[in-house]
C-alpha cells in the first residue's frame, strides 16, 4: 500500500474527481482549514493505522445503512475501532431492522461508492434523504477525518468545524450513545 509519508494541508494541486473538488470547495467556502493524507485504498486495519499516525488523527468509521424497506437511510459516525451491533442503533433510532445500504443508493444519495463514505459526502444530498447519526464517543475526539468523495485521501478535521460543514450542507446530526459490546461481555 503506498502512503504518502506527508500531512499536506488544503487541497491537492492535482486535478481530482469532481467529487473530491466538491468538497474541497465547500471546505474552502466556510474557511474551514484540513490536513490530508494521500493514499491507496486502506483495506486492512493496519492501513488505516498508518494513515491515522501520519494524520495525529484516529480514522472515523462510517457506515450508511437503511431500513428493511429501503425508505429511510442513515449515515453513522463512529469510532474506528468500536464494534458495530445494528440492534443497538435501530433500538435508539427507534426504526426496523437496520442493514447496510446497497451501492446504488450510495451514489444517488451520496455521489460515492462503497469505502468512500463520510459526512463530508452529505454536501451532495440535496434533498435531505440521508439522517447523520454520531455516536457521541466520536465527539471526545478534538479531530474526526474522513474521506472526501474517494477512499484514496483521507482529511482531518476540527470536531466543530465538521459539524459546522453538516450543518451548512443542510443537515442536523441526531447524537446517539452505542454501547460497546467488548465492555458488556466483561
Amino acid at each position: 500500500m503506498y502512503i504518502d509519508p506527508v500531512c499536506h494541508t488544503g487541497r491537492p494541486s492535482d486535478q481530482r474527481i469532481p467529487q473530491e473538488e466538491a468538497v474541497y470547495d465547500k471546505l474552502e467556502e466556510l474557511g474551514i482549514e484540513f490536513a490530508r493524507v494521500d493514499h491507496d485504498h486502506a483495506d486492512t486495519m493496519e492501513d488505516c493505522l498508518k494513515i491515522e499516525s501520519i494524520l495525529g488523527a484516529k480514522i472515523c468509521k462510517n457506515l450508511f445503512l437503511c431500513n428493511r424497506q429501503q425508505t429511510e437511510f442513515y449515515l453513522l459516525m463512529m469510532p474506528g475501532d468500536k464494534p458495530f451491533k445494528t440492534k443497538f442503533l435501530s433500538a435508539q433510532l427507534g426504526c426496523s431492522r437496520l442493514s447496510f445500504a446497497d451501492e446504488n443508493h450510495m451514489r444517488d444519495y451520496l455521489s460515492t461508492i462503497p469505502g468512500s463514505v463520510s459526512a463530508l459526502e452529505l454536501l451532495f444530498d440535496k434533498e435531505n434523504k440521508v439522517r447523520l447519526v454520531i455516536d457521541r464517543d466520536l465527539m471526545a475526539d478534538e479531530y474526526i477525518s474522513g474521506h472526501p468523495g474517494i477512499s484514496t485521501s483521507t482529511i482531518r478535521l476540527k470536531r466543530e468545524d465538521l459539524l459546522r460543514y453538516v450543518q451548512a450542507v443542510s443537515h442536523e446530526p441526531t447524537y446517539i450513545d452505542l454501547p460497546d459490546p467488548r465492555k458488556m461481555e466483561e
